[in-house]
């Protein structure tokens, strides 16, 4: 079996691939956390990422049609569609890009995106999601990324990213983790 190289590209250079490509967008959403878990380890973040329909963990989005707008365009409309009504109350704008990938085997082009919400607006999404039209089909449930990681070493971020990710969602988050500045440097061995 071939593997499948993967190649960064600028947003413009992925626009003008062609016509024979699709292009997917996605979107880390996080908010400011002040909130402990047992009463001593401290949150910092909450981020969150989805339980897809075939069990792996990625980021809400999906397949853009490019003639429909804006890339951006599309994503929000997935965001409503995989969180809900609670996703019409922000906008993932050009300003929220981070990076293009595209995969030499498929001719698909993966676009990424963060968007810092307040803990209300996140909160909103994680109590409406179940209610979306999406909710259950293609997506089976919202789960918060743990930040931390325990006296043990392996407990939180250690353990969660043992799970299985979609595509490139793994390197795209913890990338995001580093370059927003949502670890600590020292929080998290071995990543």
């Amino acid at each position: 079996m071939a593997l499948t190289r993967v190649r960064r590209l600028e947003l413009e250079e992925a626009l003008a691939l062609g016509p024979n490509w699709r292009h997917e967008c996605h979107a880390l959403l996080y908010a400011p956390d002040p909130g402990l878990l047992f009463r001593r380890i401290p949150l910092r973040y909450a981020v969150l990422m989805q339980m897809r329909f075939d069990g792996r963990l990625g980021f809400p989005g999906g397949f853009m049609e490019l003639q429909d707008g804006s890339l951006e365009d599309g994503l929000n409309r997935e965001l409503i569609e995989e969180l809900g009504e609670a996703a019409a109350t922000f906008r993932v704008e050009r300003a929220n890009y981070r990076s293009s990938h595209a995969a030499s085997g498929p001719r698909v082009v993966a676009h990424f995106y963060a968007k810092c919400l307040t803990l209300e607006q996140l909160t909103a999404v994680e109590k409406g999601a179940p209610f979306a039209k999406d909710h259950g089909l293609e997506v089976l449930g919202l789960v918060r990324v743990p930040l931390y990681t325990l006296r043990d070493g392996v407990g939180g971020l250690p353990t969660f990213l043992e799970n299985a990710f979609i595509g490139a969602a793994r390197e795209q988050l913890l990338e995001a983790l580093k370059d927003l500045g949502l670890l600590e440097s020292d929080s998290v061995r071995g990543t």
